[in-house]
């Protein structure tokens, strides 16, 4: 079985705003979040640097053969180390670049993205309801952006608000570019109110879903997340599973289980059969993101075996 991680994270540094408030950088996995002191990362990552040759290990120990890297406004910019990710291991990793569309301009820099090598572009899209002010999805900048994006054969990954609050404005976005490929991320914000209307954005022809952070949403029930597959199953009913991809949110997950943890709960349900189990996990990213020949990757006993 090829296992693909459609949603996943590297950074040198943190080093952010949002709304006001700082991210930043402290030491044995730790960062200033918002006022307080959060574990953003296992704590013998005493350096802060969430880098591609780290969770390149996790991958092949976990047997996960390619990965999306997506970016967030929580972890500061980091297209310029992404880029040069993307060069060293390009059979591994698609990596997404990241425009700030809080300021006006944010165009200019999509195109100078896309023109230096980015196959997608990332929209943290909840954050764009800032407490003073909204940048709509459909507000003419973002329009010329998508159709730029559309006519250069560039993924739009992107994370939605909550519920419904930005759905009619992506029925909007596809129905001007219909064959722009969009992967909808964090499972629709499953656990929320309102989750399935994202989720059922996926009846168009080019638009996916992927499951990163379904564990994080989850974290309260914990392993072996059976609410969790239950929502995969659910949603599987709705839009067909060929339109859902597994996703891990590495590294903020992998603070609270192994990342072998966040996928093996599919592997050992019940409730989803090989076929279903093979395609969510990695048959339909493969297809989806254009993904190449991929290593196979042995399964390595560890000591406590």
């Amino acid at each position: 079985m090829t296992i693909i991680d459609a949603h996943a994270h590297l950074w040198l540094r943190q080093d952010a705003e949002v709304d006001g408030q700082k991210i930043k950088t402290l030491d044995g996995g730790k960062s200033l979040f918002m006022g307080e002191v959060r574990q953003m990362l296992p704590p013998f990552m005493t350096d802060g640097r969430n880098t591609a040759e780290i969770f390149l290990a996790n991958m092949d120990y976990a047997q996960v053969a390619a990965a999306v890297i997506t970016q967030e406004y929580i972890d500061g910019q980091q297209n310029e180390y992404l880029l040069d990710v993307q060069q060293a291991y390009p059979e591994r990793f698609l990596c997404c670049g990241l425009v700030d569309a809080r300021i006006p301009g944010f165009f200019a820099q999509a195109e100078t993205l896309i023109d230096r090598g980015f196959r997608g572009i990332k929209l943290p899209a909840g954050r764009l309801i800032m407490p003073d002010r909204r940048v709509w999805l459909t507000c003419d900048e973002m329009m010329r952006m998508f159709k730029l994006m559309e006519q250069r054969d560039v993924l739009f990954s992107v994370d939605l608000a909550d519920g419904e609050t930005q759905v009619a404005e992506m029925e909007e976005i596809i129905a001007e570019c219909p064959n722009l490929r969009i992967a909808i991320g964090h499972f629709g914000m499953v656990t929320r109110e309102g989750w399935m209307s994202q989720i059922r954005l996926a009846r168009h022809l080019k638009v996916m879903i992927e499951a990163g952070g379904i564990i994080w949403l989850y974290n309260s029930e914990f392993y072996p997340y059976t609410g969790a597959v239950k929502a995969i199953k659910e949603a599987a009913d709705a839009v067909g599973i060929e339109k859902l991809m597994w996703g891990s949110d590495y590294p903020r997950t992998i603070v609270a289980v192994t990342y072998r943890m966040s996928y093996d709960f599919i592997l050992k349900t019940n409730l989803l059969t090989d076929e279903e189990k093979a395609l969510f996990l990695g048959g339909n990213a493969h297809k989806f993101y254009r993904f190449g020949d991929l290593p196979e990757l042995p399964y390595l006993r560890n000591m406590s075996e």
